[in-house]
């Protein structure tokens, strides 16, 4: 995030203004509508990169029968590519590697915890994807410094969020089997004592 990317506004506005095709349904084996492997190589050709071999477009390809598994990655990965497809990241002719992973890799993670549509529709996972877009690309949003951009994404992430609830969860647990020994322990104690008495 070291370098300064465009104004977080126009990218939360585009996001806002995401075309319902971007939301359609993907094509999985022979159902759905949107070849999201075109749309991926397409957005990489106009970032200054080369079109998806064969095999980075299997990533975005899946086979019928894994609908379920792999829906609202790519629908992720439409709207992310609805968004990386802005006249700023055009014009800079430099992001397609970088935009590959994160469609690749980057959507997945998030894809996992928010359903597509509320990219768009909820204004914090706007915000949330735009950030972690920009992060996927080594940058931060215009005006903000690294740590107010890390600090920001940090606060608004659903991945972070997870880990957090996890670490919670996971904690409530070891005290509770300590509390259980602890009982044990106790009414062990409490019945040598009687048998001794």
């Amino acid at each position: 995030m070291q370098a300064e990317g465009p104004v977080l506004e126009t990218l939360l506005r585009r996001l806002a203004e995401c075309p319902a095709e971007f939301l359609a349904e993907p094509l999985i084996g022979k159902n759905g509508v949107v070849d999201v492997a075109a749309v991926v190589s397409d957005l990489l050709r106009d970032l200054g990169g080369e079109l998806l071999t064969p095999e980075q477009a299997a990533v975005f390809q899946p086979p019928a029968g894994s609908a379920r598994k792999h829906r609202n990655r790519l629908r992720a990965v439409l709207v992310a590519a609805w968004l990386l497809h802005d006249p700023w990241f055009r014009s800079q002719q430099q992001f397609a590697g970088q935009t590959a992973a994160f469609l690749n890799e980057g959507v997945a993670e998030v894809a996992g915890l928010i359903q597509a549509p509320h990219l768009v529709a909820d204004p914090d996972r706007r915000e949330e994807l735009a950030r972690l877009c920009l992060k996927g690309l080594g940058l931060r949003p215009a005006g903000e410094s690294v740590a107010q951009a890390e600090d920001r994404l940090t606060t608004l992430s659903s991945v972070e969020r997870q880990r957090v609830i996890r670490e919670a969860q996971a904690a409530e647990k070891r005290a509770r089997d300590i509390r259980a020994a602890m009982a044990r322990k106790a009414a062990e104690e409490a019945a040598a004592k009687y048998m001794r008495e």
